[in-house]
């Protein structure tokens, strides 16, 4: 472990997957989890320019997404704890170089960088409305969560003011908010061009969705086949296997 890097009372060091790369996590305020890297694997991404993960948490997207492009990666993340153990896992990799994680509001970053400065944008917003219930959470998970800093629309309509005409964003969510979803990628001139559901087994409902939509693309969406996560017997099917510890060839 690089001597500079503290780790705080509750964190870990973990691999991620079989790409080299190590992750301070911890369970009492975020750790990563399969959404982030399906995500990481579907996003389109390009080998050069400029590639933005909003709520970064512990920066594993941009820490995956290094594995795949050349590009300039930054994270932006609210949570000051968050983005300090994104910072310190950039740092446990020495990808300081490659990867900056920012600390702040996404829906105020277009203020600092302008409008249309990234060619590409991964977004894991946080799956939950804000309905009054009680949430059963720490203030960290909370967050990450619960749609309490951000709205489903304020990240949409940040991810369009950010990224360039042309450019793609790519999201993870739950599909009981599909509909949603597309309407307001519409509504800020994101459109649709993939989605494709992930499915714990062969026969049971999607409990994810992934969507790559282009800024001011044309109407046109294609569903790839989906994502089985188990066999009958409880083990990864082999996409999955592909997905967690394949080879990182194929950059875009």
């Amino acid at each position: 472990m690089n001597q500079d890097i503290v780790l705080h009372s509750s964190e870990r060091i973990d691999d991620l997957l079989t790409h080299e790369l190590g992750i301070i996590q911890s369970d009492e305020v975020f750790s990563f989890s399969m959404d982030a890297v399906l995500l990481a694997r579907f996003a389109n991404i390009p080998r050069r320019g400029r590639i933005l993960d909003m709520c970064t948490g512990n920066g594993v997207i941009p820490l995956l997404l290094t594995t795949r492009s050349d590009a300039v990666i930054e994270g932006i993340e609210i949570q000051p704890r968050l983005a300090d153990m994104a910072r310190r896992s950039v740092a446990l990799n020495h990808l300081q170089e490659r990867v900056k994680i920012r600390e702040g509001d996404l829906r105020e970053l277009y203020l600092e960088t302008g409008h249309g400065v990234y060619d590409a944008i991964t977004v894991n917003p946080p799956y939950m409305p804000l309905n009054g219930s009680d949430i059963k959470l720490n203030r960290h998970q909370a967050i990450a969560r619960h749609e309490i800093h951000c709205t489903l629309e304020e990240v949409i309509q940040s991810g369009a003011r950010l990224v360039r005409p042309g450019g793609k964003l790519c999201m993870v969510h739950k599909p009981q908010r599909l509909a949603e979803i597309i309407s307001l990628m519409q509504k800020y001139r994101l459109e649709p061009k993939i989605i494709r559901f992930v499915h714990p087994r062969l026969h049971m409902e999607a409990n994810m969705v992934l969507i790559e939509c282009i800024k001011d693309g044309k109407p046109e969406v294609r569903l790839q086949p989906p994502i089985i996560v188990y066999d009958d017997q409880g083990q990864y099917c082999r996409e999955m296997m592909e997905i967690y510890y394949g080879s990182s060839e194929g950059k875009s």
